[in-house]
Formats: C-alpha cells, sequence, structure tokens
C-alpha cells in the first residue's frame, strides 16, 4: 500500500512525511482538553478520556514507524472569519474521513489522527455505544500532541500567511 499516494489523491492542501518519533503526547496538551473549551471533554468517544491516557496514546503512535502530515489551508475574509474556519474546517474533516475509509476498504493498517474530535456523526452517541465503531477519528490533540510543535518538528508550516486557516492532520503507518 502506498500510503503517500492515498494521501496525494484525496487533495489536501500539504502533504509532508515525517518520522513519528517527533511526536510527543504532553501532560500539559491533555490538559487544556480538561478545560472543556470545545465542549466534548468526556462527551465524545475519540476525546479525551475516552481516547486513552497520555501513555496509551504515545505507546499507540509509538509503535508506527513512518508519518505523514496532512494540512488543508484556507484564505480567510478577515483576521476573524468564523464562518471561513468552519468552511474550511468541514473540508478538513472531509478529506480526513475520505482518507480513512478509502485506506480503510484497501485492508491497511494505521492510526489517522485529525484536528478536533471525531465529526462522523452530528452528534456523538456518548456514553451510548458508539455508531461507527472502527471508523472514529481521534484528534492530534486529544492525543497529547502540541500542532504547532509537530508541524515545525515535521518541517512544516504552521501558518501559510495572514488570512489564512489550516487544520493539520496525521497519518501513521508502518512500512
Amino acid at each position: 500500500m502506498d500510503f503517500l499516494e492515498a494521501a496525494n489523491e484525496i487533495g489536501f492542501s500539504h502533504i509532508v512525511e515525517f518520522d513519528p518519533k517527533i511526536l510527543e503526547a504532553r501532560d500539559a496538551v491533555r490538559a487544556m482538553c480538561a478545560e472543556d473549551r470545545c465542549r466534548v471533554y468526556g462527551k465524545n468517544w475519540s476525546c479525551p478520556p475516552n481516547c486513552g491516557t497520555v501513555e496509551e496514546c504515545q505507546a499507540k503512535m509509538s509503535s508506527y514507524n513512518k508519518g505523514i502530515l496532512l494540512q488543508t489551508t484556507g484564505n480567510l475574509k478577515s483576521v476573524i472569519d468564523v464562518l471561513g474556519y468552519k468552511n474550511v474546517g468541514d473540508k478538513h474533516n472531509e478529506l480526513v474521513y475520505k482518507l480513512f475509509d478509502n485506506l480503510k476498504s484497501q485492508g491497511a493498517e494505521f492510526l489517522l489522527l485529525g484536528a478536533g474530535g471525531c465529526r462522523r456523526c452530528k452528534k456523538c452517541a456518548y456514553p451510548e455505544p458508539c455508531r461507527m465503531p472502527g471508523k472514529s477519528v481521534s484528534s492530534m490533540e486529544g492525543y497529547g500532541l502540541l500542532v504547532s510543535q509537530v508541524c515545525k518538528d515535521a518541517g512544516a508550516e504552521y501558518t501559510y500567511g495572514d488570512k489564512t486557516i489550516t487544520y493539520s492532520a496525521c497519518l501513521l503507518y508502518n512500512e
């Protein structure tokens, strides 16, 4: 399976290969999740604390030897363009789920971490059983990753200029 080719076919704005050894699950990032600014902490199967402890997330990420950073960048009408943020975020999630489904349909083994918690369902079924077991996507932040640091360590930009927004995801796999 050529993961890089599969990612390129989907249409992300930027794709950068990296060594997963750069990934560091941080307690401080998880603590930010616990502040519940996004209002899904403890309310979504793919978000903390339901996605595993920081140590469990680190162990899972460390089990892979290849990584690809996937970014979707869009232009905004102004520095604060809430609709623009939403539209680019929705597009990014659409690309992430398309890649996920494509790889799964080919029987690939991988870990795909997106931007924000899983949004496959309009509202997560939590605490009821997941409606799409095996298809949910946890977030980079939920796994304790400081996205700006991951971008820097991978050799990618975190921002691509004024009046732009970039969402990041990472695909981990073994060669």
